[in-house]
């Protein structure tokens, strides 16, 4: 069964990403500490996908630009201010997104959050060896899956009890979701980061992040992000790595099967750390402050059951 609407149009339904579990009560501890740095600050704020996109939005924003826009977290925050981030972190512990599994798609929060940021990092360490801007890279890797989200909540409100059965690298989701809604995830996480205003350096490369050689002006960040997914499920896997990416992208990028492998292992690496500093850092539970008062949750327990979605 099809749909008739666009991806502009599905999109406008989401109006933050929903923030990780993980990090948030650590981010809020950190603001709450008056001998917190702006460097530890930024550092975590890069871990969650909804929080980062929300300060570059506003640091985007007419009050804070100036004319004069921002590409990464870093120069957002910066331009937004200690107490402006404080109070982004308390609004998304208060509109009770810190769990948000994506149903239509089978995947738990902790798996969202894992696939967003070693995707980040993956393409960080690509951009790096193409001599791009790597924070840019880091933040298109970040939000590379915005577009799961919006339709997943598209989906959710419209009661539909769509379901996009998993599929590997390169296509993955997007021949159900053709089939389904006659676009994919990343022409809505595109469509999203548009309605945002998110510059085109970021939304185009999300846009083709399935087919780089479809956009010729930003095609070194577009491939990257393309072969980032792969060094994402390789770095995440338990066993075999996934199928190597297209040899002659690879080739274009001046990148070889070694290269990849040993950038796999180092962004595996990376994730191993970040989750040690994460679950390690915090107590067992954390007290965080909503609408209708305090509630306790436990600062390791991030995959929940998707009857949660519900409640």
């Amino acid at each position: 069964m099809g749909y008739r609407l666009s991806p502009d149009e599905l999109v406008r339904v989401l109006r933050f990403l929903p923030s990780a579990p993980r990090v948030l009560p650590k981010l809020k501890s950190l603001l709450s500490d008056g001998n917190s740095s702006m460097v530890e600050v930024v550092s975590l704020i890069r871990l969650d996908p909804g929080i980062a996109a929300r300060v570059l939005q506003i640091g985007n924003s007419a009050y804070y630009s100036q004319g004069l826009r921002c590409y990464t977290v870093d120069e957002a925050v910066n331009r937004v201010g200690y107490d402006q981030v404080y109070e982004l972190v308390a609004n998304a512990v208060a509109s009770q997104v810190l769990v948000r599994p994506l149903v239509s798609y089978g995947m738990e929060a902790d798996e969202l959050w894992r696939r967003s940021v070693a995707c980040a990092l993956g393409a960080e360490f690509l951009a790096e060896r193409q001599e791009l801007s790597s924070d840019i890279a880091y933040t298109v890797g970040l939000l590379h899956g915005v577009g799961l989200v919006a339709i997943d909540e598209w989906a959710f409100r419209q009661q539909q009890g769509m379901f996009f059965a998993e599929g590997k690298l390169p296509l993955e989701t997007c021949e159900a979701e053709r089939a389904i809604l006659g676009f994919h995830n990343a022409e809505a996480g595109a469509a999203l980061l548009r309605l945002w205003e998110f510059p085109a350096v970021m939304t185009e490369p999300v846009r083709w992040q399935y087919l780089p050689r479809g956009t010729a002006s930003h095609f070194a960040l577009a491939g990257v992000l393309h072969l980032a997914k792969w060094l994402r499920d390789s770095a995440l896997s338990d066993g075999e790595r996934p199928k190597m990416p297209d040899g002659a992208l690879m080739r274009s990028l001046k990148v070889t099967q070694t290269d990849m492998e040993l950038l796999s292992d180092r962004v595996a690496q990376r994730m191993t750390e970040l989750s040690s500093i994460l679950d390690s850092s915090l107590p067992d539970k954390s007290c965080l402050t909503f609408p209708n008062g305090e509630r306790e949750i436990a600062s390791h327990a991030v995959t929940r059951s998707f009857i949660d979605r519900y409640v």
